[in-house]
């Protein structure tokens, strides 16, 4: 607010340029934090069990600034991750990959690695459920790939095929995850359509 003369109030409330950028920069939640805030409430309605899985980390230094803080400032990791989650769900084991994209046309396929494809295999051929779950966060569209879909594309990308797949063809093959206020990545009721 201006006073009547043209001086500028102290209080005024115009938004800096950095301010904007900040209100800006933190509009929606990352895609993990969507499945964590969903798998909660899995839990809490004792829907399914489904948990991240934790990266198993070797400590090798850790600094005490002070007696009741320490600061772990080197470590490496013990060996490669598999998938992000894991759990049961009305009885099966689930276990899915989570990624997120800034591109428009396409999911690179340098996104995911080898090791992680040959655990989905895996969990494939011993009966589980795999899948991956891909956002483009410029649309804000999230998308269920089922492994058997996923599959082809990976083992052609590894014969020298495309490093990619279509925005289209994930719109075409894969199946879009509602978002709801507490399942924000509702992706059970995907998998109920294509599993049960």
């Amino acid at each position: 607010m201006d006073y009547p003369n043209g001086k500028k109030s102290q209080y005024s409330r115009r938004p800096s340029a950095a301010n904007q950028t900040m209100s800006f920069s933190n509009r929606g939640m990352t895609l993990e934090a969507d499945i964590n805030a969903t798998n909660t409430f899995y839990r809490e309605m004792d829907k399914a069990m489904i948990h991240k899985k934790p990266t198993p980390v070797q400590i090798v230094n850790v600094h005490y600034p002070k007696r009741s803080a320490a600061v772990i400032t080197e470590g490496y990791f013990k060996q490669p991750s598999t998938t992000d989650y894991n759990g049961i769900y009305r009885g099966q084991h689930i276990d899915f990959e989570a990624k997120e994209t800034k591109n428009k046309t396409r999911f690179p396929l340098g996104n995911i690695h080898e090791h992680q494809i040959s655990h989905m295999k895996s969990i494939a051929t011993h009966g589980g459920i795999t899948f991956l779950i891909i956002r483009f966060s410029v649309y804000n569209e999230t998308y269920c790939i089922p492994a058997e879909t996923f599959f082809p594309f990976w083992d052609n990308h590894l014969n020298g095929g495309k490093k990619s797949i279509p925005y289209e063809t994930i719109q075409r093959q894969g199946y879009r995850i509602p978002f709801h206020y507490q399942a924000r990545v509702d992706y059970l009721t995907i998998i109920d359509q294509l599993y049960f």
